[in-house]
């Protein structure tokens, strides 16, 4: 088998981390694998197939005879790096959000529009993470009857905001408990025990950047600019995991049991739907499972056409490092 030059930008990183960790689990024909990370993580070393790898602070050099570079440092080292990388010959999949709505780059979900990946010119996006889940689950039900609306509210893990985040969650549930003063440096309010209704900078349309990436990133994965979207994003005290309660409208009318068995057949989706048994999608069940896990599979009270599922799957793997795998692997099947 072929072997590939790897390097992952942003490797100390939640997401890096995670990219590392899923290139061994999936056995990924990885050559020589390279590590870029600020010059804070510069000398930090992570384990790769039992060989500890130096992480790397940039260089002119870094990229030189690199075949397929994973992003996951942030818009701004994306907007400087990625250029330099794809004028070396390295094919980029990146998953920061500075590429995505480029109409000459790719944004692609594996199983749902892998034809996408051959069309690259160095450059392949990694779509949103709370995009991913909800466009896996629903692709294939539009395949068979088109979505014409989409009704979403998101509620999402700390882990997506990355480790500082995880830090002031478990801090302030300490506080809390403690009946300390409670620590507040990455949200604007306390997230321990609570909700907040607010994941990104608000635009004048009184939405969030995260919520609109939903809306315009669904249009381009689908193919489909008429599709009316309307998400609210919400940051939640959990962990690991995002969970998303979906209302779609479809052109045609399909019977329960005919979305039940579309969801059960997909082998990149997990119908878990018992709900008289009380059986049914949970963060927590993310620590555990890849698929984007689907359940309270429900018909609207009001609209013979419109139906309700609730979503959930691991942010940082499928929402991010996984999907940017499976791009790499669907890449090398035509050997880049």
């Amino acid at each position: 088998m072929k072997t590939y030059n790897v390097a992952v930008v942003g490797a100390t990183g939640l997401v890096g981390r995670e990219m590392i960790k899923i290139l061994e689990e999936r056995d990924f024909p990885v050559k020589k694998l390279s590590l870029l990370a600020s010059d804070k993580s510069a000398g930090t070393k992570i384990l790769f197939k039992s060989e500890e790898i130096k992480v790397e602070s940039f260089h002119k050099d870094f990229f030189n005879q690199v075949d397929i570079a994973l992003f996951s440092a942030g818009g701004d080292v994306s907007k400087k790096l990625v250029p330099i990388a794809v004028s070396k010959g390295t094919v980029v999949i990146d998953n920061s959000s500075y590429f995505r709505m480029h109409n000459d780059v790719p944004l692609v979900i594996p199983e749902v529009n892998p034809e996408k990946i051959f069309e690259h010119d160095g450059i392949i996006a990694n779509p949103n993470c709370s995009t991913i889940q909800m466009i896996a689950a629903l692709a294939p039900i539009h395949k068979i009857s088109k979505i014409t609306k989409i009704v979403v509210s998101t509620y999402q893990a700390v882990s997506g905001s990355g480790k500082a985040a995880i830090d002031e969650l478990y801090n302030q549930t300490k506080e809390v408990l403690e009946e300390k003063k409670i620590s507040r440096v990455v949200y604007p309010h306390q997230i321990a025990f609570n909700a907040i209704p607010h994941i990104d900078t608000f635009e004048s349309n009184g939405f969030t950047k995260e919520e609109m990436k939903m809306v315009h990133e669904t249009r381009k994965i689908l193919n489909d600019e008429n599709i009316k979207i309307s998400p609210t994003c919400v940051r939640i005290p959990a962990f690991f995991g995002h969970a998303e309660s979906v209302y779609f409208e479809l052109e045609k009318r399909l019977e329960l049991s005919k979305i039940k068995e579309i969801i059960r057949n997909e082998p990149n989706l997990k119908l878990i739907d018992d709900i008289f048994n009380n059986k049914y999608p949970l963060q927590i069940m993310t620590e555990y499972y890849d698929e984007v896990m689907v359940g309270r599979v429900r018909k609207d009270l009001h609209n013979e056409n419109g139906y309700n599922i609730w979503v959930v799957a691991n942010n940082l793997r499928k929402g991010a490092a996984l999907n940017a795998v499976q791009i790499a692997e669907k890449l090398i099947q035509r050997d880049i």
